[in-house]
């Protein structure tokens, strides 16, 4: 089946693109940070250093600003341009992040873009690819597995 078929309704993403953009991006960077905080070399610690990117879900109309402020990702309010905006759709996102599709495949057919700083773009995608990530899986997501692992936390 077709991938590039997989989109958010328009009218939807009409409706997520009046979302006040700070609170999105605030959670955007507690995930990252979550994820990739522990695993990243100093060397691409120091590269990062107070460079403003942007990541922009195309078929939602959102886009998550952040930076990385020397010890973590930190949301940004108000930013006018980025370094480095990385561009797809919601589903390609998706299959990224449960390495269903790796970057090149979707850069090479158009699917993913990289806007701005050709060298940060570089480190960005050698870094995520080097760092071994676990696969993202929704259905650990569902309501009654989150329940059940609160549940199991509090018990101990």
């Amino acid at each position: 089946m077709n991938q590039s078929r997989y989109r958010i309704p328009k009218q939807v993403g009409k409706l997520l693109s009046l979302l006040p953009a700070y609170p999105g991006s605030l959670l955007f960077v507690t995930a990252l940070n979550l994820a990739l905080l522990k695993n990243l070399p100093a060397d691409v610690r120091e590269s990062l250093a107070d460079k403003k990117l942007r990541i922009t879900i195309k078929d939602a109309q959102l886009s998550f600003d952040f930076q990385w402020t020397r010890t973590s990702f930190s949301a940004c309010r108000n930013m006018d341009t980025a370094d480095l905006t990385i561009s797809a759709s919601a589903h390609d996102f998706l299959l990224l992040a449960q390495r269903q599709e790796d970057p090149d495949t979707l850069f090479f057919s158009r699917r993913l873009s990289m806007e701005g700083d050709t060298e940060l773009g570089l480190l960005v995608k050698n870094t995520i690819d080097a760092i071994e990530l676990p696969i993202l899986h929704l259905g650990q997501m569902s309501p009654e597995n989150v329940l059940a692992r609160m549940k199991a936390r509090l018990k101990v």
